[in-house]
């Protein structure tokens, strides 16, 4: 059993390697992900193997985002304010390395936890997600990702039912 960590992107990761077979996502990792780090537009965590701590094997960036209450369905708009936007967290990308099926799930787990976490302390009702695709639409439905009614590629998970995952 191999034995994984995931970490804030740092120096010490090397992106060059990282290929998940998606062009935007390769060139995103080794180009731009340490200037949004800099830049605080999003923040990029990692997963790296402990035997193999520098070569990145997978990652997901997270950010501050928010919904219109109108885009979401009824049964949930019972259970939040009535603000005209509701605060959430971005899974703005996620991907792992093509030669490291399986790590999705941990990665996405791990996205969870974070926001989780990050929810007791700076309010978030929701984490959101961006489907590329009815294979991605299908991962993330396994873990309780709604599809929003407006919005077919946009999901989200009330932080309530993340709390409980």
């Amino acid at each position: 059993m191999k034995d994984y960590v995931c970490e804030p992107l740092g120096n010490q990761h090397d992106r060059t390697q990282f290929d998940c077979g998606v062009s935007v996502l390769n060139d995103y990792l080794a180009k731009f992900a340490k200037q949004d780090v800099k830049r605080k537009a999003s923040a990029v965590f990692v997963l790296v193997e402990r035997s193999e701590p520098k070569r990145v094997i997978g990652f997901y960036t997270l950010c501050a985002t928010s919904v219109a209450l109108a885009e979401l369905p009824e049964e949930v708009t019972r259970k939040l304010p009535r603000y005209p936007e509701i605060p959430a967290i971005l899974v703005g990308r996620l991907a792992r390395d093509v030669n490291h099926p399986g790590v999705g799930s941990l990665l996405l787990s791990d996205a969870i936890t974070r926001c989780v976490r990050v929810a007791s302390e700076i309010a978030a009702s929701l984490i959101v997600v961006d489907s590329k695709g009815e294979a991605a639409t299908r991962f993330y439905e396994k873990f309780g990702f709604i599809s929003l009614p407006k919005l077919r590629d946009r999901l989200f998970l009330p932080m309530q039912t993340a709390e409980k995952l």
